[in-house]
């Protein structure tokens, strides 16, 4: 174990983050009604040019008038290349009131990105008074963004969630697919004539995961783009949450089910995850550091996965 202790990501549930644009208002209400965690509403890319202002003020007014109950309200604000980011900065932390928790910077491909905007919404808060500090989420979405993944989920304190957003990471990469996560076609390997096709995210996903666990930052998977694929999103869902991330983007609502299913654990993976600690507490007893459990050892590291099961399900439950 290394003598820097591994800080613990915040405790709140993220399984599914809902997204919806700010230029449309209508789904406000379905949004608030729905059973994902965290609300993203998008200033960003499902919002044309033309829109940017309007969408802004329509985010604002929903934020401050809209019964939004226990939800995370995230907004994603259009990315520092943009000339409409300082402004949604500016109109969110001046107009909207303590019910927007956090905003979601897009694009990050350095840790001085993030510094930017912490600096703007620092000044913006003291100035106001706000007294309810906004936390961050950023989109890993370059390779840029990938290469300096650990400097950016150190950045800043605000730091609590970070997203892997495939189709632009796949367009600065270069990557000969138009899909948005999943598998592809042709990204395969070759057994005996067959083909097994193997994930083409994983490795940016892993990077990811490890970056934010070193620096107590909430691992998000992103979108799937074929909502239409039910299969497909648990498929690609349930490979993020083994390799430890807590949620995954719903870009349609029917895929806020799917995403709380799988990254809900199971009430035999609760049992289990109680059973383990509960049979390392006899041993203890014992003056045993190990111990047998349906025919596998167990041992301190087996208590740590199991407290990281029973830790999200009394998280969830909480609500």
């Amino acid at each position: 174990m290394s003598f820097r202790i591994q800080p613990a990501a915040p405790a709140r549930p993220n399984r599914c983050q809902l997204f919806g644009p700010g230029s449309n208002t209508k789904l406000f209400p379905k949004m608030a009604a729905s059973a994902a965690d965290v609300i993203n509403l998008d200033l960003e890319d499902s919002v044309a040019p033309s829109d940017k202002d309007a969408a802004r003020a329509n985010v604002i007014e929903a934020l401050n008038t809209v019964d939004w109950g226990s939800k995370y309200m995230s907004v994603r604000i259009n990315g520092l290349d943009t000339p409409y980011w300082y402004r949604d900065v500016v109109d969110l932390l001046e107009q909207a009131g303590d019910r927007l928790d956090q905003i979601m910077i897009p694009k990050v491909g350095c840790a001085e990105d993030v510094y930017a905007v912490d600096a703007l919404v620092t000044a913006i808060e003291r100035a106001k008074g706000r007294t309810k500090p906004v936390s961050f989420e950023v989109i890993i979405e370059s390779a840029a963004g990938i290469a300096h993944v650990e400097a950016i989920a150190a950045s800043s304190p605000r730091m609590q969630a970070m997203s892997l957003g495939a189709a632009d990471f796949a367009a600065s990469m270069g990557m000969q697919t138009t899909g948005i996560g999943g598998t592809q076609e042709n990204y395969y390997m070759l057994r005996e004539g067959e083909k097994h096709w193997s994930d083409p995210w994983h490795w940016a996903q892993a990077a990811i995961v490890a970056a934010c666990r070193t620096h107590g930052v909430l691992p998000v998977d992103g979108p799937f783009g074929d909502f239409s694929d039910d299969d497909g999103y648990i498929a690609q869902a349930k490979r993020s949450a083994t390799l430890g991330m807590v949620g995954k983007w719903a870009i349609h609502p029917k895929q806020i089910a799917l995403a709380n299913q799988v990254f809900t654990p199971s009430d035999e993976a609760v049992t289990e995850a109680r059973e383990i600690l509960a049979a390392m507490e006899q041993a203890k007893a014992n003056g045993e550091g190990a111990t047998v459990y349906k025919g596998r050892l167990v041992d301190i590291a087996s208590i740590k996965q199991a407290e990281v099961i029973v830790a999200q399900a009394e998280l969830i439950a909480r609500g």
